[in-house]
Parts: structure tokens; sequence; C-alpha cells
């Protein structure tokens, strides 16, 4: 079997290699479907871990294909992760070190290569940053954020509102284009980009009916006291208890809460308003009663117990989107196979980044530890991907750009930093040698206050230095300490590996062309645009 796939894709690149010879038949080149959705948390897979939710259609992806266990990001917040997932380069480089910076457009992207070699391409959903993306044929994107129910999206002739659920919607809308736009002749890459789960997660009716009857097993470190991590993980403020808001995250009314006297409480606002009488009458059958019944018990309710039902609400809602979007891969999963589209498809689904689900006490993401750092990875590409297979070698977004690249016969640009996966995919291990991934955190000061810092992650060690208003390094055993709640960091039993994560950490800093002086910039840019005040 692995002599076939290398068979196979030695052929299959020598008539990519061909693409500009006008009697090659370039429909022959593999299609591409890249899948991401936001702030999807492995966790919530049922192919990585089914205690919180089953992802059957999500899984097929693993069960034809490979589900990657050691997938990560550069950079755990929206907008940079896509930025290095389109450009394959690090923040520092495409410049994209935030949200809150504009998105260089000069950057050349993969989708621009590919339609230049030859690819139809589309994009449909959320792209979170820039109105007019650079390499597509055809577009339909959320503005910013975007809108759970009757969502406005922009595209290239104009802007539109499209009555519904969001996660239908970007399906719809996929389906339509292969459906009536999509030219036979040649390759696709198509980008279906889901804005769900993302904060503030409004399921769909369906659904929400369905989950906020259900509850959650707790995670082993929800009540985290951060002994250890004080000044790190300490002042973050994506605690649950704490800054998880009732009324924009948990739906309780501003009535509810103004009878409660509660102080901390932030209005849903527009995201509710945006529902339609019949689509409010709906949501107001299942949320009042849960309001109503939060009202009754809050006065007898103390940290602990107050903790414990924001986290099974949160969940409740957060899982409520992650079954849409499973229904709806589900969907495309399906056109592609009836339409007999599936068999020259290489097909990924990811997430721009992991998310947390209670562990630490938190939501959101940010940290370098894994349950933001590690992300989603499943690929299917028939005849050449091992049907069932797992893979734990460390891979990171930053490699999706070369890796598109290379399964469509295009030579990169070499000032792309990933490495392509197509050993891994088709069963060449040996061809692969990365022994550690470099991550890069800038947004501080801002929302959820987590503290700039970068470090370096194997198999074994993760290693963190947290270098703005604080000095801090930590050091986490990956096997002793899966939960990562202990840094060893000052242990002298761990002196000789933290001599030797710093000489890799300072390799993979020249390597991807990062530095202090580069820090320093940053941040000097960030006071010179009113972002720090000292």
């Amino acid at each position: 079997m692995k002599l076939y796939r290398h068979t196979f894709l030695v052929l299959l690149i020598a008539v990519y290699s061909c693409q500009t010879e006008p009697d090659v038949p370039v429909k022959k080149r593999p299609n591409i479907v890249f899948i991401m959705s936001d702030d999807h948390a492995y966790q919530a897979i049922s192919a990585y871990d089914d205690r919180l939710i089953n992802t059957p259609n999500i899984d097929r992806i693993a069960k034809e294909g490979m589900l990657f266990t050691n997938a990560s990001v550069t950079n755990s917040i929206c907008a940079p992760s896509r930025a290095v997932i389109l450009t394959g380069k690090h923040s520092h480089i495409n410049g994209k070190i935030d949200n809150i910076s504009p998105f260089d457009t000069t950057n050349v992207t993969f989708p621009q290569l590919l339609r230049k070699a030859g690819y139809q391409t589309a994009m449909f959903g959320k792209l979170h940053f820039g109105n007019n993306p650079k390499g597509f044929d055809e577009f339909k994107i959320l503005p910013g954020q975007g809108d759970y129910y009757n969502p406005k999206f922009i595209t290239a002739t104009g802007d539109t509102t499209i009555t519904g659920y969001v996660t239908d919607i970007i399906t719809d809308l996929a389906i339509d284009w292969f459906e009536n736009r999509r030219d036979s002749e040649k390759p696709f890459m198509l980008m279906y980009l889901h804005k769900a789960p993302h904060r503030t997660w409004m399921p769909a009716e369906r659904h929400y009916k369905d989950f906020t009857q259900k509850t959650s097993p707790l995670p082993e470190t929800l009540f985290d006291d951060y002994v250890s991590r004080e000044t790190t993980a300490g002042p973050a403020e994506m605690n649950i208890l704490k800054h998880m808001q009732l009324s924009y995250d948990l739906k309780v009314t501003d009535s509810v809460a103004k009878q409660l006297d509660i102080k901390n409480w932030n209005t849903i606002g527009n995201r509710i308003g945006r529902l339609n009488p019949e689509q409010k009458k709906s949501w107001d059958a299942v949320y009042d009663p849960i309001n109503e019944d939060f009202a009754k018990r809050f006065p007898n309710m103390n940290d602990s117990t107050l903790m414990v039902w924001k986290y099974q609400r949160y969940m409740q809602d957060y899982l409520g989107t992650i079954a849409g979007v499973d229904e709806n891969v589900g969907r495309l999963l399906d056109y592609l196979d009836e339409n007999n589209l599936s068999e020259n498809t290489l097909v990924v689904y990811t997430s721009d980044q992991g998310f947390y689900l209670g562990e630490h006490g938190w939501f959101d993401k940010r940290f370098m530890y894994n349950e933001s750092f590690k992300t989603p990875l499943l690929i299917k590409w028939p005849h050449v991907i091992t049907p069932g297979t797992t893979e734990d070698e460390m891979v990171q977004n930053l490699d999706f750009a070369q890796t598109f690249l290379e399964v469509a016969g295009v030579v990169p640009p070499e000032d792309m930093q990933g490495e392509s996966l197509v050993p891994l995919l088709t069963g060449e291990k040996e061809k692969w040698n990365r022994d550690g991934v470099y991550y890069h955190f800038y947004e501080y000061p801002a929302e959820h206050a987590v503290k700039r810092h970068y470090g370096i992650a194997t198999k074994e060690y993760k290693l963190i230095h947290f270098y703005y208003d604080v000095d801090v390094w930590e050091l986490y055993d990956q096997s002793k300490d899966p939960n990562e709640i202990n840094n060893v960091y000052e242990d002298p039993e761990y002196a000789d590996v933290v001599t030797d994560m710093k000489e890799k950490l300072e390799e993979l800093r020249k390597k991807y062309k990062d530095s202090d002086e580069l820090n320093t910039q940053f941040i000097e840019h960030y006071k010179s645009e009113g972002l720090i005040t000292e």
C-alpha cells in the first residue's frame, strides 16, 4: 500500500508540474476543500474526545483519512491565525500580529497562487479581516464577526442580508456555487469557513431545544487556583465565574439581571435583536424558562454553584452551535460523494485555534497552553491517505499553504515558512524531521489581559517566556503534567531540559526571523497607537 501511495503521488505531481502546458488535462489535479470553524476546541470533536459531544460527520474525515493529535497554531487569536494560514508566514512576517492591526494586502496568499495556476477558487463564510480577499473568483463573507441569525454578507458586487441561520446559510452558498457556477473543466479550491462556534454561541432552533436540556462533565481544572502561574495565568480576564457575562454570553435577559440587581451584566444587544418575530418567539419559549429558573436559584448560589451553572449554560450553547457545524459538514461531504467529486478531492477540517471549555476555569483562547494552542486537524485524500490513520507529529497552521501548493504542483514562494504535510499524508514519515514548533502571542494590553509571550513546544516539553510587564519563564512536562498546572522551570531536576529547550527556542527564533528587537518595535507601535499607556 505504501508503494502504491508513493507511486500515485509521483504520477500526480508529474502531471501537476506540467500545468502550464496546454495539452495537460488540468482537471485531474486534486480539488481542495478547506473547512474551518471558529474557536472549535478539539475536545469538542468526538474523534478526539467523545465526552462532550458526538460529531459523526466531522469524524468521517478522520475515518476516511488522517487525525492529527499534535496540530497547533502559531498565534492563538482569530485574524492572525487566518493570516498565517493564507500566507504561510508567521505573524511577525506577514504583519497581522493581532486583531487590531490591518492585514497587509501586498502579502501573496496561496489562493492567489492556486488561481494563477488554473484553479477555480471560492470563499464562503467568515474571513474576519478585509472586505475584498484576493485570489478568489467568488466570495461571500461575513463582515467582522458576523451574526448567527439573518446574517449580512459582503460580496464583490455589494452587501446582502440572508434570512436564516448562519451555519446553514454558509453551506447553502457553497453548494449553490458547486451547483451553478463551478467550472467542471478546472480543479477547484473552496474555503468553507464557519462563524460557529464563536462567542456568543447562539445555536439553531433545532439544537438549542435539545442542548439546553444537556449537562456536561466538569473539567478537572475548572477550579484551577493558578499556583506557580500567579503572574501569568492568574491575571487573565477569561474566568467563567468572574468574566463570562450573564446576558451577553449566557442569554440571561436584562429584566432578570435588573430584578436580581446583578451589576456585572452586558446586554446581548443586536444579536438577539436580529431575530425576526417568528425566530424570537421560538427563542423565548426555550430561554425564558431557563432565565426564570435562574432568577429563583441565584439568591442561594455561592461562587462554586454559580461557576458550575455558568459552565453548564456555556457548554449547552457552545456545543449546540457545533451540532450545526457537524450537520452542515455532513451536507457538504454528502454533496461531494453524490456528485462524484470525493475521489479527487483533498478535504481538510480545522479551526483557527483551540478554545477553553472550562479548563483552568476559562473560556476563550490566546495562551500557549494546550487547549488554545492545539487545534483540531483532520484530512482525507482518497487513494493517498490510508483511512483511519492517526499522526502525532508536530504540525501547524503555518504548514497549510505549502501543503496545498505542493498537492497542486505549484512551487511555493521562498519566503513561506511552513513545511508541506505531504510526506505525512503519503506515509513517508521518514522525510519529516521537525522536532519543535514556535508560538508568539502579541495582543496585550487588550481584551482578556493575556500577557505577551512566545515559546517552543515539542512532544515532550513546552517552554514559554512571558516578556511584557513581567519577565517569567514556564516549563511544562507534557507526559507527567498534561493539564499544565505545574510550572517546573525552577525545579533543579529540569535544569538540563531548560538549557536544551532554550537552545532549541533560539534556533527557531533565528529560523523564523523573530527577535527581541521586533518585540520592541511592536510594543512601540502599540504605544504610538495609544493602546499602551505608561
